[in-house]
């Protein structure tokens, strides 16, 4: 009997003024008995409409249907076909744009919690898998995949169901890229990454850390050992600022220095080796989940007030809706149609505030955004002690200065063609390092177009 609610099942949280001071995950996940009466919503469509919004082409009805008839392995069996990352996707893709977004329940009522009942099928697997992976027969073909980010782990993974021998090399100490140093405890557990490595290393990969490529080897010395197709998926760590005065000043941060301090090396625990800055008063500059992610984390560190500073409305806050939510629930204030112009110093070396304008919204950019525009006689400032910059990353150019016939765009990107092969033969490239700064979902979209391009390359 299908369930004609028109609101989705809540997913049971921790309550925020609980949350905001402690570094566990938020969100507690589905009972069985809300992933089944959630899956009952499903109308199971025949065209799939849901499917076309899921970047590495899950058949959502087909788990679905499974789910809410109990058959939860079946149900994972069916996503792992497509994704070697379920647990985690579960948890950080940005569903209420993609696969929801075309969901017919969607018409009159909420969509189907399809991530949620994602997360709910993966974590059930987990909980139980006996660790037990019948291996593909070996094809006598290697494969190197640079980076063990979102799109390197599903090249890798795909490959080796293929029966690809296949390498991972990490330039970190730890597996995972940037859902292990950039996304947070609270949103992304690294026990729940950690076992999706595991699972991928059941299946055969080998995984090689604390090795930078284009420092320690190049993909030239990778081609040289016998690899005959390398896979680029290094991402973008290269953090961008302002170029405002004050900048250099102690308590200034990038959003990735400071994520990758907390989540990588986990600084906010009391005994931890690494230092990170526990500010009183913080200013995040930027409107995206990492920006979300660095105020939010910053609160646990026992602020007492922080802000979100963001040049445009929030309607053109490019995080995720749920994550505004969460921030504003724990306490974050938001400082819209603001914008820097300097960070302030009382001694000349620490940050003790910093300096906005005010701003309207013009006409729109070539995003599609309306520009902000400065407010005559608008200054102001906000006293302070860190401010975090989350306005963006770019590719870090290591790969290609080391690497002979790579193209990169204007941005950094490098630059690839329909198949995910780069200008260097049998070199190929996705997510942040080509793109820029995106989803995990979209990064591991690109490493499944790129491992199935290698398989058609060198099987044929």
């Amino acid at each position: 009997m299908p369930n004609m609610s028109l609101k989705k099942n809540p997913m049971p949280s921790q309550e925020p003024d609980v949350r905001n001071r402690n570094f566990n995950e938020v969100a507690l996940g589905y009972s069985e008995e809300q992933a089944l009466d959630e899956a009952a919503r499903c109308l199971n469509c025949k065209n799939k409409p849901c499917t076309q919004g899921c970047p590495v082409a899950i058949d959502i009805p087909s788990f679905i249907h499974e789910t809410a008839e109990g058959n939860f392995e079946k149900a994972y069996e069916i996503i792992s076909l497509s994704s070697s990352l379920p647990a985690v996707c579960g948890r950080v893709c940005p569903q209420e744009s993609q696969c929801e977004k075309y969901c017919v329940r969607g018409k009159k009522g909420e969509p189907v919690g399809i991530g949620r009942l994602e997360r709910f099928v993966a974590d059930r697997h987990n909980s139980s898998a006996d660790g037990k992976i019948d291996l593909p027969k070996p094809n006598g073909h290697r494969v190197a995949i640079v980076g063990s980010g979102p799109s390197g782990l599903t090249c890798a993974g795909d490959l080796a169901k293929k029966g690809y021998d296949v390498t991972v090399f990490e330039a970190l100490h730890t597996a995972g890229g940037v859902l292990v140093y950039g996304i947070p405890e609270f949103r992304l557990p690294k026990d729940i990454v950690s076992k999706e490595v595991e699972g991928l290393k059941a299946l055969g990969v080998k995984i090689e850390t604390n090795v930078v490529i284009g420092k320690t080897l190049t993909v030239d010395e990778l081609i040289e050992q016998g690899f005959e197709a390398v896979f680029i998926g290094s991402g973008a760590g290269l953090p961008r600022f302002m170029n405002i005065p004050g900048e250099g000043l102690n308590g200034v941060y990038s959003a990735n220095e400071f994520l990758t301090r907390i989540n990588l090396m986990k600084a906010y625990r009391e005994n931890s080796e690494t230092p990170v800055m526990r500010p009183e008063r913080v200013a995040v500059v930027g409107g995206g989940n990492v920006a979300m992610d660095a105020a939010r984390s910053a609160k646990r560190l026992g602020a007492k007030e922080v802000y979100i500073i963001y040049r445009r409305s929030e309607q053109e806050l490019p995080a995720r809706a749920e994550e505004v939510e969460h921030a504003k629930e724990e306490g974050i204030v938001f400082r819209l149609l603001t914008n820097p112009t300097a960070i302030l110093s009382d001694d000349g070396k620490s940050v003790s505030g910093i300096k906005c304008v005010e701003m309207t919204l013009g006409e729109p950019d070539a995003s599609g955004r309306r520009s902000p525009v400065e407010k005559a006689d608008s200054e102001f400032e906000i006293p302070l002690d860190c401010v975090i910059m989350a306005i963006g990353t770019s590719p870090n150019p290591l790969i290609k200065s080391t690497t002979g016939g790579l193209e990169t765009s204007p941005k950094g990107g490098i630059v690839v063609d329909e198949n995910g092969e780069t200008t260097r033969e049998n070199v190929y490239a996705g997510g942040d390092a080509v793109t820029g700064a995106a989803t995990v979902i979209l990064a591991m979209g690109a490493g499944k177009k790129a491992a199935a391009s290698i398989d058609k390359k060198l099987r044929g």
